[in-house]
This record gives structure tokens, C-alpha cells and sequence, in this order.
């Protein structure tokens, strides 16, 4: 080999170590950059709590049902108050149909006045009677005494005479008798009239007062404050059921609307069966309503159904209890229905270490973090303290590490 071989030799040993350098220092500012570019998360200290998630929705523990009169016939309605509008207590929500028992009370209103001139009329002749039968039997009394008068005089004159005049007293004292039973009859008589009259002028009477009630009860008025939500009116069968409006019937006693107190709102959720036994009265919870994401609401759990419910929403069907938790300072914007989520506190850790849970994996069956030094991530063994369903308490490393929320590329088992 000679000299001029041997040049091209070295010449093309350096040009390919010189490619090998920059292919290395390629692949690994590529590295760099990938683990770099990695999304992550920095490890907190602090409370962390240990908490039941579950779903449900508000509503009202306190409501006040509106319901059609019970002795008004043929309801119909011709005025709602507007659906979810705010109403004060003593507000008119419903009002029915009463122009027929307006033209009844003109109706019983004359009526009364005719029963009240005839009991009057029956008043004023019944004593007229009295006065006239007071007179004629006073009048007959007198006319006794003047026949007693004249048969003891006869008596003295003559036998004759005393005895004619002794026919005159006894006729005189039969006309007493017959002039007192003639008054005791009419007084008898006219004091039944006037029962009769008073019968039917109360009768009058109690038959307006009806009306006058029934149109009292006609206008509907809630005795709470609160937003007016309608029910469905079932009369035409439940297939055909909606919500009650202006110009249906209902039938007496129906609940037409209810009035929910808003200051009363609590959260209903639906607990799985293998968390029940996670729960407790008197846990504290965390309420997120969905149509206010921005808010959370504290509420404390006041009871827990006693038997599971079976909701066939999810295939396969799932058991869960229903968990009452009343929300301490409820957002007047909130409804009842509105969708909401719970996070039903079981425990807390004081200065725990945590990080979210897809942070956290399993190399060769070890929980695992990989931990940011410098420009790649390092694999670090730690230990499981808690969990909730969206981070996890461990230890191992320390607050304010930078931990990957994705396996880096070269670290997959």
C-alpha cells in the first residue's frame, strides 16, 4: 500500500467519525428537545383531600305546592304568572275563570235582599198580630171584670137578676179564654213565620258567603318567595301530559304549580354502592354546578337513603343511594333540576405531596414519576399515600418537582 492510499484512508476515517459525532449530537439535542417539549406538572404541598366523587342534580328540600280551590266547580284558568319568574310571598301565581260566579253572586245578593225584606215583613206583621191580640184581650179582661162587677150587684137586688148576671160573667170569662188562645195561636204562628223567613234569609246569606268564597279563592297567591315552575296537567291521560297554561281545567284540589325555596337549595347525589361504605353523615362537600363551573359551593351530607336505587342510564345497570347534602350559601341564579357534580369528603392529609394522576405510572410494577433534571426526565420510585379521581398523595419527591404527565419515548417498558 502506499503513501497515497494510506492519505485516503485516514481521510475518509475522519469524515465518517466526523458524520458519527454529528449524527450523536443530533439524536441527542432531538432527545433533549422531546423531553423538553413533554407537558408537566409541578408537585404541590399542601391539604389533600380524600373524597367520594358522584353526580346529581339541586333541589328544593322546601317547596310550596299551589293547588286548584277544592269547592270551586268548573275551574278553568285564564292567567299565569310567567314560568321561573322570581315571585314575593302574596303574589297572585293563578287565577281562574270567574265570571259565573259573578253573575252567581248578583244572583245571591238579591236573593238575600228579597229573603231580608220578607223576614223583615214577616217581623213587622207578626207584630202588629201581637199589639192587636194584646188590645182584644185586654179589651175581653175588662169586659170580665165588668160582668163580675154587675153579678155581685144583681146578687144583692134580685135572685133572678144575680143569676143572669152570673150567665154574663161566665160568658164574659169564656171570651177571655178564647181571646188567649186566639193570641197564644197567632203569636204561635207568626213566631214560625219569622223562623221560616230567618231560615231562608240564612240560607240566602250562606249561600252568597259560598260565593263570595269561592271568588276569594279564584286568585291563587304563594305564601313563600320564590320562582313559579308549573307541573303537568294530567287530565287528557299522562301520554298527553305538559305543563299547565292559560285556558285548561283542572280539577279540584290538582297541584298546579310549585313555588321551591331557593334559600333551601341542597344537592341530591347519586352515590355507587362500593362507595357507600366511604360516606358518612356529617361529611363535608364540594358542589360544582354545571352551568356555574366557576363556583364551588360548600354543603354539608345531612342523610343517605337507606335503600339502593337501580338506574338503568349505564349498561350494566348500577345500584347507588341517594346522598342529601344542603348547600350553606346557594347562588340566587341557581335552580332546582340544574346538574351538578359532588366531591363527598372522606378525609383530609395535612402537607401531603401531590401531583395529578396521569403523572403518576408503573415500571416493572412500581408506582413511578419521572421527575424533570435538567434536560431529561429522571424515573423515581415513590410511594402511594391517597388518591382522589383527579391527583394522588405520594412521597419520594418534593414539593415544587416538575413531573411529566406522559412517559418520555425512551422510557416505555
Amino acid at each position: 500500500m502506499n503513501r497515497r492510499t494510506v492519505k485516503a484512508a485516514l481521510r475518509l476515517l475522519i469524515a465518517l467519525l466526523l458524520i458519527g459525532g454529528i449524527a450523536v449530537a443530533v439524536i441527542r439535542g432531538r432527545r433533549a428537545h422531546a423531553d423538553l417539549s413533554l407537558p408537566t406538572a409541578t408537585a404541590k404541598k399542601g391539604v389533600f383531600l380524600v373524597f367520594v366523587r358522584c353526580r346529581g342534580d339541586l333541589q328544593a328540600a322546601h317547596r310550596v305546592d299551589l293547588t286548584a280551590p277544592l269547592d270551586v266547580p268548573d275551574l278553568q284558568i285564564v292567567w299565569l304568572a310567567p314560568v321561573n319568574k322570581q315571585v314575593q310571598a302574596g303574589e297572585v301565581i293563578i287565577r281562574f275563570d270567574g265570571s259565573k260566579l259573578q253573575q252567581t253572586l248578583r244572583e245571591k245578593t238579591e236573593a238575600l235582599k228579597q229573603a231580608q225584606a220578607s223576614l223583615e215583613q214577616a217581623v213587622s206583621q207578626a207584630k202588629i198580630d201581637a199589639d192587636q191580640d194584646n188590645l182584644d184581650l185586654a179589651k175581653a179582661k175588662a169586659d170580665m171584670e165588668k160582668a163580675r162587677l154587675e153579678a155581685s150587684k144583681k146578687a144583692i137586688v134580685s135572685t133572678i137578676q144575680g143569676e143572669e148576671s152570673k150567665i154574663d160573667f161566665e160568658t164574659a170569662e169564656e171570651k177571655v179564654k178564647v181571646q188567649q188562645a186566639a193570641t197564644d195561636l197567632h203569636a204561635a204562628s207568626n213566631r214560625a213565620k219569622v223562623a221560616s223567613q230567618t231560615r231562608l234569609r240564612d240560607q240566602a246569606q250562606a249561600e252568597l258567603s259560598l260565593v263570595q268564597r269561592r271568588l276569594q279563592q279564584i286568585n291563587v297567591t304563594t305564601p313563600i318567595a320564590g320562582v313559579v315552575t308549573y307541573l303537568n296537567n294530567l287530565t287528557q291521560g299522562w301520554m298527553n301530559a305538559q305543563n299547565y297554561k292559560v285556558g285548561d281545567h283542572a280539577f279540584p284540589g290538582a297541584v298546579i304549580a310549585q313555588i321551591p325555596d331557593l334559600s333551601s337549595l341542597e344537592m341530591e347525589s347519586k352515590v355507587d354502592e362500593e362507595d357507600r361504605g366511604r360516606i358518612a353523615m356529617a361529611d363535608s362537600v364540594l358542589v360544582h354546578v354545571d352551568a356555574f363551573p366557576e363556583r364551588t359551593l360548600d354543603a354539608k351530607l345531612t342523610s343517605i337513603s337507606l335503600l339502593t336505587e337501580q338506574s338503568f342510564e349505564e349498561w350494566p345497570p348500577m345500584r347507588t343511594f341517594r346522598a342529601f347534602a344542603p348547600i350553606k350559601n346557594p347562588d340566587p341564579r341557581m335552580r332546582p333540576g340544574m346538574n351538578a357534580g359532588a366531591d363527598i369528603i372522606q378525609k383530609k392529609i395535612a402537607d401531603a405531596i401531590s401531583i395529578p394522576a396521569r403523572a403518576l405510572f408503573t415500571v416493572r410494577g412500581k408506582p413511578t414519576v419521572y421527575v424533570r433534571r435538567g434536560h431529561s426526565f429522571t424515573p423515581t420510585a415513590v410511594q402511594i399515600q391517597a388518591r382522589n379521581p383527579d391527583d394522588v398523595a405520594v412521597s419520594g419527591i418534593a414539593a415544587g418537582d416538575a413531573v411529566a404527565l406522559v412517559q418520555p419515548p425512551e422510557q416505555h417498558s
